[in-house]
């Protein structure tokens, strides 16, 4: 197929009509492509896919089949959202796979950040391309590969992620509907298709998921304390006006612990770590001033609802010198 670039010309998608245009538009273009086909896609729950899940569903219905891998690194209610939205309102033909111990166990005592970056991506892979031979007549995979990415990879700053890693017998053609918007653009599309806020606003979320917030090795434990102080945090970020304020919002729990005190008896648990930074491009990265009396709440209910948990810390290092993430 011919490679289709943005038009220099092309107006930015800033309001409902113009979203709804690019919709009628790309409806147009993947019958188009598609005919009577089938498209396999692989539905993280990010924007990106749910936009380009959303779309599809318009365009060619059950036609399309949704695989959502759920590794076990996902956050408080991520994978029964994509449940809810996605097969029970969009009546989506979803498979949701469960992958929790499989990824979990082969994790077990893994330190290396990098090493356990290979894992998760490998494995999600080999989940995904067991689901895909399952099915028949699959001819076409679909990715939520947009603008960014297709420059960011001819600029030689990072690979385009379309179906490279696949095996080698699955030789799908691509299906990238909104590979030509950048992504302030896919949330306006995203509104426009229906998806929740809570969906299409979603925090920038690392494709190794917890795994990169849990430094060190990955117990179920402390991957629990991750998860439920993550909800803590964005649920009183969401109260205090400061969720859409935020870049990007999240808590840490890394491998180690400290003595503390609850119920008149000594404790020895481990320690939060709230990181709350804004940025334009990633590249760099300034930390938000939390108001002191929010940060009292947050250490209140922490402390109190986190099993394992007697301290709570606030990450001030901007990027640099820290990145974004601490793996």
């Amino acid at each position: 197929m011919k490679e289709i670039r943005r038009p220099d010309n092309m107006e930015r998608i800033t309001n409902a009509e113009l979203a709804q245009s690019f919709i009628d538009e790309q409806i147009a273009l993947v019958k188009e492509q598609v005919g009577d086909k089938k498209v396999l896609l692989a539905l993280s729950g990010g924007v990106d896919s749910s936009v380009v899940a959303a779309l599809l569903i318009k365009a060619i219905g059950n036609q399309l089949t949704c695989v959502h891998v759920n590794h076990g690194l996902l956050r408080k209610g991520e994978p029964e959202q994509v449940i809810e939205v996605f097969r029970n309102q969009m009546n989506a033909n979803l498979i949701y796979v469960d992958a929790t111990d499989r990824f979990l166990d082969k994790l077990a005592g893994v330190t290396d950040p990098e090493q356990k970056r290979k894992i998760i991506g490998g494995e999600f892979i080999d989940v995904f391309a067991e689901e895909a031979r399952k099915l028949n007549d699959i001819e076409f995979l679909a990715q939520g590969t947009i603008w960014p990415d297709i420059l960011e990879s001819e600029k030689g700053i990072k690979a385009h992620h379309n179906a490279g890693g696949l095996p080698d017998d699955m030789n799908f053609e691509l299906v990238e509907p909104i590979k030509i918007l950048f992504k302030d653009e896919v949330r306006q599309v995203g509104k426009q298709l229906g998806l929740p806020d809570s969906m299409v606003y979603r925090q920038p979320f690392p494709g190794p998921g917890l795994g990169v917030r849990c430094p060190g090795a990955i117990t179920r434990e402390r991957l629990t304390a991750v998860r439920e102080s993550d909800a803590i945090l964005r649920e009183e970020f969401a109260k205090s006006g400061l969720a859409d304020k935020v870049w990007q919002y999240f808590t840490i729990v890394p491998d180690f612990k400290s003595t503390g005190i609850k119920n008149d008896e000594r404790t020895y648990d481990w320690a939060v770590v709230i990181r709350a930074v804004n940025t334009k491009d990633a590249m760099t990265a300034t930390v938000e001033n939390i108001p002191f009396d929010l940060m009292q709440t947050l250490v209140a209910r922490i402390t109190t609802e986190v099993k394992g948990v007697n301290r709570v810390l606030y990450d001030f290092t901007p990027k640099p010198s820290a990145t974004i993430e601490w793996e």
